[in-house]
């Protein structure tokens, strides 16, 4: 499901913003170019430059997602725009409301942009495909299949650090199979020319197509990490240590979990990722989460910045001369 006719108008400019799967390497540098033109808008005297001023756009969250939802909601204002957030468990779906109907009744409240979460793998493509033209579609997760601004703004932060893609090898660690940001992380890394992507994870949470991703698999963590120049590790939810997926939460961090001794496996200029929220003790060590060569607080407020990028690239607007707001 690359979704391409749907993501690009017939100029090939970004309509949609659904998955980083199938996109050209032009159209992701193009996104960091402009994440890098809004990073120094936060550190203003007045943080907001007018690229959306009278543009609404609506943060649908059908699940649930503090951090992502206030980055959204802090870029759209940053640029100016007005920006409505959606309870969707008092609205009116949960009464018994269709979500066409829920669509078409913010169409009427004259939104320009939904920025949708949601727990089924494809809603934001079919939410996408339902709108009015007018209205253009941010990913911010569906259930197993991509996370796009996540993955963006985590390519913005290795770019930061390592300054071009090229020659990095990269281990992503973790619950590879029911992660979103994994997937999004791989076609985005494969896109921009990276020489290798690893994952290491057990065998239960390895994707069954995952060699068709174009990965290298490692089910050891030390084999895994040798000479890497990026570790990116993925929350593990509590909930599935009860399953047979999982072993117990300390075997899984004896086996998997990121510690100082482990990271000397990697280069040591590696730096370390987590889309977080982290859970310290099970899949990193407060040690590393902490340390010197975590990168993980800067990828937090790198988010706004390329959720901006996005936001003002599917209206359409440039970060040229961007003057503050009075």
């Amino acid at each position: 499901m690359t979704g391409n006719t749907i993501q690009l108008d017939k100029n090939g400019n970004l309509k949609h913003f659904l998955t980083t799967e199938g996109l050209s390497q032009s159209l992701l540098l193009s996104i960091l170019d402009h994440a890098e033109s809004f990073a120094g808008v936060g550190e203003r005297a007045v943080k907001k430059v007018p690229l959306l001023r009278g543009k609404t756009i609506a943060n649908l969250f059908f699940e649930a997602s503090t951090r992502t939802r206030t980055t959204f909601e802090l870029a759209a204002k940053r640029l100016s725009a007005d920006i409505l957030n959606l309870n969707i468990a008092t609205s009116a779906t949960s009464k018994g409301e269709t979500l066409s109907d829920t669509l078409h009744t913010l169409e009427a409240m004259h939104c320009d942009m939904f920025v949708v979460r949601h727990a089924n793998s494809g809603a934001a493509h079919y939410i996408a495909t339902q709108v009015a033209p007018h209205i253009s579609v941010i990913n911010a997760g569906d259930g197993r299949h991509a996370h796009p601004t996540q993955a963006m703004l985590d390519m913005f932060t290795i770019r930061r650090h390592k300054k071009s893609f090229e020659n990095l090898r990269v281990a992503i660690v973790g619950d590879i199979l029911h992660s979103r940001v994994a997937r999004s992380e791989i076609h985005a890394l494969s896109t921009l020319g990276v020489l290798e992507t690893r994952i290491i994870a057990p065998q239960t949470l390895i994707p069954k197509d995952a060699e068709n991703l174009g990965v290298q698999i490692y089910h050891d963590m030390d084999e895994g990490l040798d000479g890497v120049d990026v570790v990116m590790m993925l929350r593990l939810q509590k909930e599935r240590m009860s399953g047979a997926l999982l072993p117990s939460e300390y075997e899984y961090f004896q086996r998997y979990g990121l510690t100082n001794k482990r990271l000397e496996k990697a280069k040591p200029d590696a730096i370390v990722m987590h889309p977080g929220p982290i859970n310290r003790g099970v899949e990193i060590d407060s040690d590393v989460a902490d340390g010197e060569r975590s990168v993980i607080l800067q990828q937090v407020s790198h988010g706004i910045a390329v959720r901006m990028a996005v936001m003002a690239m599917i209206m359409g607007r440039q970060p040229d001369n961007m003057g503050d707001t009075e």
